[in-house]
């Protein structure tokens, strides 16, 4: 395929996922059980950093972690005592048990007692991979950060092609008339978002000839973003749905 009928594929299928129907089956589903602001944002977290492995388990245990913190994440986060605190322990999804669980509470309840948004902590820095970074350094500023807790946040710092905080953003930075994206943050420009590159995304890029680097890594997502730049200057990871959907039905065509 040329430029053209490359974009015009890519449109055509973005159409076709860019849906509402698209959320059901997704960790997205998560966040759009909420409406207040500060609940998206942490809900949307939780769903986004613990997005490993098969969806279906992912949203279960998304769906267990809010029931413990009582549906309400924000009003749980704010407000806890020492007594609920007890409710979330015992979780564990993958490696991501409550020890790390217990710090991201404690870290959102010192953060959201200074800020109103979460938007602010992704805001420091002049490229992505600043903010990004940034973002990494503040999130285990406190002093009693777990070492283990690290992992479970990604960061370009280390190479990562941070996939999971990339779609976080996505979901809370990209506006349109979907339904499926929140759009709830403004000052950081859609342009400057990073496509998320999962096992899905990576292969029908390849496939596609959007990705070449070998290594699935900052720099790879960063060469796959700026192709998709090419079609949509300033919204290419419109086109995380094109790639992600093909992948998951195992197709190009």
């Amino acid at each position: 395929m040329n430029h053209a009928q490359l974009r015009q594929f890519l449109d055509r299928h973005h159409d076709r996922y860019n849906r509402p129907a698209f959320i059901t089956n997704d960790p997205i589903s998560i966040p759009h059980r909420f409406s207040q602001r500060q609940d998206v944002e942490i809900s949307g977290l939780f769903a986004a950093l613990l997005a490993w492995g098969r969806r279906p388990t992912i949203i279960s245990k998304c769906h267990e972690l809010m029931r413990r913190m009582d549906d309400a994440p924000y009003q749980f986060i704010t407000q806890h005592s020492d007594d609920d605190l007890k409710k979330l322990l015992g979780f564990c999804h993958r490696t991501f048990c409550d020890t790390d669980l217990l710090y991201f509470v404690h870290w959102l309840r010192w953060y959201y007692a200074s800020h109103d948004t979460l938007e602010d902590a992704f805001l420091q820095g002049n490229t992505q991979r600043e903010r990004l970074e940034n973002f990494h350094t503040l999130f285990f500023s406190l002093p009693d950060a777990p070492q283990r807790t690290r992992k479970h946040v990604a960061t370009p710092a280390r190479g990562s092609a941070c996939k999971r905080v990339n779609m976080y953003l996505r979901w809370l930075v990209r506006r349109d008339d979907r339904g499926v994206d929140f759009g709830l943050w403004t000052r950081l420009p859609m342009a400057d978002l990073i496509c998320p590159c999962d096992v899905h995304v990576e292969r029908v890029a390849r496939g596609l000839g959007l990705l070449t680097r070998r290594l699935v890594d900052w720099v790879a997502a960063e060469e796959l973003t700026a192709h998709l730049r090419d079609f949509a200057p300033h919204d290419p990871v419109k086109y995380d749905f094109s790639l992600f959907g093909l992948g998951v039905e195992q197709k190009l065509l």
